[in-house]
């Protein structure tokens, strides 16, 4: 009997399903629009629990289009920096942060001032900006301390879906290294970092491989989604490392543009450089790292100058300047 393998993306406009088959042909694919909120100008937030409803959705429309109940694993992949906190109860205490709210100006200069510019870059391999999970809690901390009082978890969007899925929290090292908070060449969680900005480690879950088995879905998650109770779920990854693997972007001398909601540039390379011109993230591939030079919002941003030098520093191992 033919095997079929799920993806799932939490993304930032759709939550997609793609399903296909042993040889990797596409047997069914779906997806279910999201809603963004606009609070005020700059601020960009979604509801944690739109996304579960959506994956329901759009798992059950690409099994019907696939005539599937079944499949062997699912993967995850979503949107990167976005944060989802939880009281103990594992209840959403707000809605999440996303990667494109600019609200923590002022939080990346209390960070970039604390650390140091070199300190991020020997901590966590990358500077403080916007759109990184850790601001997003310092923003949380300053302008809603009775609420961040009650965070017990902080997850990334995939991993929200993981949790529902399996009961299990845990990320892989990909998005782990776009909160700020995980040091991409030791692989693990910086307590510096965290005791630099008094950020209980606790709240950070488990960092597992891309490709790793985290868990199982639950009885309650396969009655919702219309599959097999218990079938596996791994690690997966961030939206840009995933789709860099997707297209064949494992090496160095390759690179990745991608332009939807946002435009990136990813490329591999064998270590993280020093260059304020790109952000650094582990490959869902083991052991590789991925230098990438991005803009929060396209069409409206096209600055590309900054993706092309990021780039040429990648392939030709110095540092570009442009004005």
């Amino acid at each position: 009997m033919p095997q079929h393998y799920l993806g799932i993306d939490v993304g930032t406009t759709a939550i997609k399903a793609l399903i296909v088959d042993e040889s990797g042909s596409v047997v069914g694919e779906a997806e279910a629009p999201q809603e963004l909120s606009v609070p005020q100008p700059g601020w960009s937030e979604q509801n944690p629990t739109d996304w579960w409803q959506g994956t329901i959705d759009a798992v059950r429309a690409a099994c019907a289009q696939a005539d599937i109940r079944d499949v062997k694993a699912i993967g995850l992949s979503g949107q990167m920096h976005s944060s989802v906190l939880l009281d103990d109860a594992d209840e959403v205490l707000r809605p999440a942060i996303l990667w494109n709210d600019v609200r923590t100006t002022d939080q990346c200069r209390f960070i970039t001032d604390r650390v140091g510019k070199t300190g991020l870059r020997r901590l966590v391999g990358n500077p403080a900006l916007e759109g990184f999970t850790a601001p997003k809690l310092l923003w949380v901390r300053d302008e809603e301390p009775g609420l961040f009082d009650r965070v017990r978890t902080v997850l990334l969007p995939k991993d929200y879906v993981r949790l529902l899925m399996t009961g299990v929290k845990a990320t892989d090292p990909s998005d782990a290294a776009g909160t700020l908070l995980f040091d991409v060449r030791r692989n693990r969680w910086s307590e510096e970092m965290t005791d630099a900005l008094e950020i209980d480690p606790a709240i950070l879950p488990p960092v597992r491989g891309s490709a790793s088995v985290t868990g199982g879905l639950t009885a309650d998650a396969a009655e919702a989604l219309g599959l097999r109770a218990g079938t596996p779920v791994v690690g997966g990854g961030a939206d840009n490392a995933a789709a860099a693997v997707g297209s064949g972007v494992v090496e160095q001398g390759t690179m990745q543009t991608s332009i939807g909601t946002s435009g990136a540039v990813v490329a591999p390379i064998k270590r993280p450089r020093v260059d304020p011109g790109c952000a650094y993230i582990h490959s869902t591939m083991p052991s590789k790292t991925l230098g990438i030079s991005w803009e929060s919002s396209c069409p409206q941003e096209r600055r590309w100058h900054g993706s092309v030098g990021c780039w040429l520093v990648l392939k030709e191992g110095r540092p570009h300047m442009t004005s």
